[in-house]
């Protein structure tokens, strides 16, 4: 019997998941305290050996991470509505937090902003193809100068990427380049920039992190935690054929994931817009969670006029108190995630996801799956204040298992084992 050990690297806890391949019958699970503080390496390998021991010769690894904070994504484009707003969905989607969106010609001012983000990779984009080609040009060379050395991704106008190419190149900054993110207004093409954030993720940032002290952890990992979930999320979608809500409440982020079907088969489906649509979505919210995260929550909660969690007692928290806060990051980064957002001050909210045709809702997160994962989601699919519809007839489940990121690693390799997981939950 061949099997395969997905592990999910993250910040606090890393998490081990043993399946048949052969059937994608969960055989064994564990949960350790990641070793960020030593060498991951010894709590992955701790996490092996206790979902059944170490692998036989045939047996297959597979590793995701978001220790050390995941994978931090600056998007760099021409107009904040447009290729600017394509590429922060983009860079959302592929696993990234994005932690600053610049729009427009920089200047000394913006490279300081995006300098003082820190982020692990610069995705760069700007103009349609046919469209706008001084923008990306004119930003390629002003990265080039800023004595910033974070790889880039050049995903803007086809025409200007060979030039804003070889002048980053230039300067030694590593540099991918790809397809046009927004080739044509309305038309968002996720895949090639996705596949080129993985690249960057996996070449550069895993080692830069310092999480290990030799080689192997980086040549372990294929991707970040959260590129592996929304791949099962998407999984899931299609196995169910009905629209998919998941919400994953961690220590410092709260991440919303949403898989709709295309047009035609649902009743409803995002509003298009210029920035195009992505029918499979993630949203972070870096302010929300349950461990450094909980001030945010109280602060988030004031301003949307809920009850605000008391944590006056001090870290760790009660369970009363981690389902309080479980509770608020989940509705509020649902919220934010339905809503959509405003790219900058006095700018319309775009990206705003409709709901209504969701069947099914998944719950994952540590206060969720010991114990308070149906009240969070009661708690969230009751809220009827938030300025978005809820769905309607709904099934609810909560992912003890850690299947959606294992499935995620799977699909390509066994997509049968992966179908046989999420269809599991």
């Amino acid at each position: 019997m061949t099997q395969a050990v997905c592990v999910d690297v993250g910040s606090t806890y890393t998490k081990a998941l043993r399946v048949d391949l052969a059937s994608g019958r969960v055989l064994a699970r564990s949960e350790v305290p990641t070793t960020s503080s030593s060498d991951v390496l010894t709590g992955l390998d701790a996490a092996v050996e206790a979902a059944g021991g170490r692998l036989a010769a045939r047996d297959e690894l597979y590793v995701c991470s978001s220790a050390g904070g995941g994978l931090r994504l600056a998007v760099v484009g021409y107009e904040s509505l447009v290729t600017a707003e394509a590429g922060h969905r983009v860079g959302l989607s592929a696993g990234a937090q994005v932690v600053h969106v610049a729009a427009g010609p920089l200047d000394g001012r913006a490279v300081a902003a995006l300098r003082a983000a820190r982020p692990d990779v610069v995705l760069l984009v700007g103009g349609t193809d046919g469209g706008d080609e001084q923008t990306l040009r004119h930003n390629a060379g002003r990265l080039a100068t800023s004595r910033m050395r974070v790889p880039v991704v050049v995903a803007g106008n086809a025409d200007a990427r060979p030039d804003a190419a070889r002048v980053l190149t230039e300067r030694g900054v590593p540099v991918t380049v790809t397809g046009n993110v927004l080739p044509r207004i309305g038309v968002l093409d996720a895949l090639p920039a996705r596949a080129a954030i993985r690249e960057m993720f996996l070449r550069h940032v895993i080692g830069g992190k310092k999480l290990s002290k030799g080689r192997r952890f980086a040549s372990l990992v294929r991707c970040a935690t959260p590129d592996a979930v929304l791949a099962g999320v998407s999984l899931l979608a299609d196995e169910t054929a009905a629209g998919v809500l998941v919400v994953d409440v961690g220590g410092a982020t709260t991440d919303v994931y949403s898989a709709l079907l295309p047009d035609g088969e649902l009743e409803h489906g995002p509003q298009r817009d210029v920035a195009g649509t992505l029918w499979r979505s993630r949203t972070v919210e870096g302010d929300l969670g349950v461990g450094v995260g909980a001030a945010g929550v109280v602060a988030a909660a004031a301003a949307e006029k809920l009850p605000e969690p008391d944590i006056s007692g001090g870290r760790p928290y009660d369970a009363a108190t981690d389902r309080a806060l479980a509770s608020t990051a989940a509705m509020i980064a649902l919220r934010r995630h339905a809503r959509g957002h405003s790219p900058g001050p006095g700018l319309p909210r775009t990206g705003g996801r409709d709901l209504r045709d969701v069947r099914l809702v998944v719950g994952s997160g540590g206060v969720l799956r010991h114990g308070g994962g149906q009240a969070v989601l009661d708690a969230v699919l009751g809220d009827t204040a938030g300025g978005w519809a809820a769905p309607r007839q709904v099934r609810r489940v909560v992912d003890t298992r850690y299947v959606l990121a294992a499935a995620g690693m799977l699909a390509e390799d066994h997509p049968a084992a992966a179908a046989a997981l999420v269809n599991s939950l």
